[in-house]
């Protein structure tokens, strides 16, 4: 585990190096041929369950600040 719940990421970052599928790759996030899930948008991370019982790492999206 590299990130944890509510962490922030940038694109690029690692959150979880696995062997095999232990968690499923969710909104904004990316699954290496490793099985390593990585963020595709800034954010912060969030673990949830999702159908059949199968764990998610996604990444909520900050909001861009107006300028």
């Amino acid at each position: 585990m590299k990130k944890f719940g509510s962490q922030d990421v940038i694109p690029g970052n690692i959150i979880v190096r696995q062997r095999g599928t232990r968690f499923y790759p969710g909104v904004n996030v990316g699954m290496g041929k490793d099985h390593t899930l990585f963020a595709l948008e800034a954010g912060k991370v969030r673990f949830h369950s999702g159908k059949l019982g199968r764990k998610y790492v996604s990444v909520d999206a900050m909001a861009q600040a107006a300028e």
